[in-house]
């Protein structure tokens, strides 16, 4: 990997979201204070401060879909993605839009799911047979 993603944005409670990234998502905490944490969100950083979160609203049209925005995400091979949707059912999360694939047999296939954290942060999670397909046409 030539670069790493870091993303900062609010949370309401950092003992919530300690549980959540750490249990829910199997995230590895970072350096953390007070008033924020560092995640490694699947090699990449979240920095999650105590905060007002931003407000999401689904209107994102994909196909037939609204999804909230907005939203951040991650794009995982599809064995990875399916172990992380078990890990996000089997905690009872909600899902904005179950596990399902979109885009079937057309280039960019992929599989999503939406869910929100519990700050109310929209995280969209992608999974693909083969990720040279991510930008395919």
């Amino acid at each position: 990997m030539s670069a790493l993603f870091h993303y900062a944005f609010h949370v309401s409670s950092l003992a919530e979201t300690r549980d959540f990234y750490t249990n829910v998502l199997g995230c590895t905490e970072g350096r953390s204070t007070d008033t924020w944490i560092d995640f490694d969100f699947y090699g990449h950083q979240l920095s999650l401060h105590l905060g007002e979160p931003s407000p999401t609203k689904n209107t994102g049209r994909v196909g037939e879909h609204l999804v909230p925005m907005p939203h951040f995400g991650l794009i995982l091979a599809l064995e990875e993605w399916q172990k992380v949707a078990k890990r996000l059912t089997v905690a009872n999360v909600a899902f904005d839009l179950e596990p399902s694939v979109r885009f079937e047999g057309l280039p960019g296939e992929q599989w999503t799911l939406f869910f929100k954290d519990p700050s109310g942060n929209a995280i969209e999670l992608k999974g693909f047979k083969d990720l040279a397909q991510v930008y395919a046409k």
